[in-house]
């Protein structure tokens, strides 16, 4: 592939069973389908979709939406785990194509690094022995192929008290691996449910919003944004070289938008 490779990334979700139920005021089935009627072009030009978590709201009658969604796409849909996903049930649900869930995945000069740092039962994450066992041996087979690597929690400080104690336990295990490979070339997340990008070492640094509510950047306690939904564009260069941009939903539907606005 000497054209770049294409990615939409979708993230954080939060699907129930129920199609009309809300988190924090959005109801999460019909934003997505705004979502993805908005990202319609830019998904038909993809190669592949990425989604970084938190597909379901803590209930794994949302794994069924979700897979009705995506495949009707065409394109493979790479996954991992956020907090509010049941790991096994997702597995279990997503074990088809086009669904992948590999701890990584070839195309072309590009190998995206797909990793789980979900701890059972709480809000931050960690790189389990078994994921970081995954995540070397990914960076080791790597070749000459540049490395996009993805996970749910950031590894980073965001600059917000309440968010920045349910991030990524254990950064320095995932910097002591990467800053070893000078092949990688980006890291993304989901998770903060708001737009950010950095970098670190040459790296690009990237957080996508949610396809429902975002969370206020650099607040210190809870707090959420008026925003509406996103999506990412990656495009992947045959070089190395990245182009990135977050496309908002400014005029999100309406009737996306339910009238509760109770805090889930």
């Amino acid at each position: 592939m000497t054209r770049p490779l294409r990615l939409v990334q979708i993230t954080d979700t939060h699907l129930f069973r129920e199609q009309s139920e809300d988190l924090r005021g959005i109801a999460t089935l019909p934003a997505l389908r705004a979502v993805l009627r908005h990202a319609a072009d830019a998904i038909a030009s993809a190669d592949a979709l990425l989604v970084t978590g938190d597909v379901v709201q803590d209930d794994a009658g949302g794994y069924a939406h979700f897979r009705e969604a995506f495949a009707a796409l065409g394109k493979p849909v790479l996954c991992i785990p956020g907090n509010h996903d049941d790991v096994p049930a997702m597995r279990r649900a997503l074990a088809a194509p086009p669904f992948v869930m590999d701890p990584h995945v070839d195309f072309g000069r590009w190998r995206i690094v797909l990793l789980d740092s979900v701890k059972p039962g709480e809000a931050s994450g960690a790189l389990s022995p078994a994921s970081l066992a995954a995540l070397d041996q990914s960076l080791a087979s790597s070749a000459d192929r540049h490395l996009l690597v993805c996970l749910h929690h950031h590894p980073v400080d965001m600059q917000s008290r309440w968010l920045d104690t349910v991030g990524l336990d254990n950064p320095d295990d995932l910097f002591r691996r990467l800053d070893a490979h000078p092949n990688v070339r980006a890291l993304t997340w989901g998770h903060v449910h708001q737009a950010w990008e950095g970098e670190r070492h040459g790296v690009r640094l990237m957080a996508t919003p949610s396809t429902c509510t975002q969370f206020l950047p650099a607040s210190d306690d809870f707090a959420v944004d008026t925003r509406p939904p996103a999506y990412r564009i990656l495009e992947l260069a045959a070089d190395g070289g990245i182009q990135t941009g977050v496309v908002w939903l400014d005029r999100f539907a309406a009737e996306a938008v339910s009238s509760s606005s109770s805090v889930g």
